[in-house]
Order: structure tokens, then sequence, then C-alpha cells
């Protein structure tokens, strides 16, 4: 017969659970809810009540975001971004920390209303991950003029939900070669 008390993780018969096996049975549970195709998964069932709303006000964020970039207002795009030291912007090989920092960079990337030229978003996939967080990923092209190039490539974002709504946290743009 085996003592309880020779049993580390048990106690009076009932299993008691470490931090690490409880981290493992929801990642489990996680994995096993999210099964099926990549494809299949926007129509999946969810334990969020309004994930299609969620996905809504994302992609609204998104053309938002597109309608102020084509008006030339940087100040407007921003605002859809954590104005916070944690947001992270990753693009061109560089990693930025800080709203200002995201924000100092497009104002020198992007001089003036020929450097900006025209954006457009496509593609867009919104996975909502939980109340309140979600990935966002696209495509984003630039049509420009003067001397500037037509650039375009992918972008994803990590949203947060906040007091004042959804906002991105984490932008990971890439440029097509």
């Amino acid at each position: 017969m085996i003592r309880t008390s020779m049993v580390p993780n048990v106690r009076r018969g009932i299993f008691r659970a470490t931090p690490l096996v409880i981290f493992f049975l929801l990642l489990l549970a996680g994995s096993v809810a999210g099964c099926g195709s990549p494809a299949e998964a926007p129509d999946q069932p969810t334990l969020l009540s309004d994930a299609a709303g969620d996905r809504e006000a994302i992609t609204a964020l998104l053309m938002r975001q597109q309608e102020a970039w084509n008006a030339g207002d940087i100040d407007a795009f921003m605002a859809d971004y954590v104005v916070s030291d944690t947001l992270r912007f990753t693009s061109g090989g560089s990693v930025r920390y800080g709203w200002d920092a995201a924000m100092q960079r497009y104002r020198d990337t992007y001089p003036d209303r020929d450097a900006m030229g025209e954006l457009t978003f496509s593609d867009i996939k919104v996975d909502v991950l939980s109340a309140d967080w979600a990935l966002a990923f696209g495509a984003w092209n630039l049509k420009r003029g003067g001397a500037w190039a037509d650039i375009g490539g992918r972008y994803t974002l990590l949203m947060t939900r906040t007091d004042t709504g959804w906002k991105v946290l984490y932008d990971h743009t890439s440029q097509a070669d």
C-alpha cells in the first residue's frame, strides 16, 4: 500500500497539479479545440460570443487606417496603435519600441505625400485568440508617384482590446522583394 505522504503530488486521494501540468493541460485543450484546416478556422465555433463582431471591428480599424494614410494623416493612422513604450514595430530589419519611435519611423520614411502614396490593404485575415487578443494578417501596397517606386509586402499585427477599442500592440511588416 502506498501512503499519500510518500507521493508528493497526491494528498488525500486528490491529484495536486503543478503549474507546469496545468499549463500543458490548457495547451492540449487549446490545440484540440483548434483542430481543423486553417481555412476552416474563422467559421469554427468559438468560446467568444462576439468573435465575428471583433473580426469586423479590427477590419474596420484597418480600413480607417487606410483612409487616414490616403488622406496624408499619419497622426490619425497612428491613433490605432497602443500609445505606450510596450508598442513593438518591426520593419526593414529593425525593431523599434514605443509609440514615439514608431511615429518617428513613419515620418522619416514617408516625408511627403508622394512618398506616402496610396495605401491598399488586402488579403486581410483576422484570428480572434481570446476576448482581449487577436492577430491580423494581410498584404499592403503603396502606389506612389514622383521619384518614389511602388512598394508592398505583408504584415502581422498583434491586436489588444483596450478601453477605447482594439489597438495594435505589435506590428511586424515586411516588404516584398
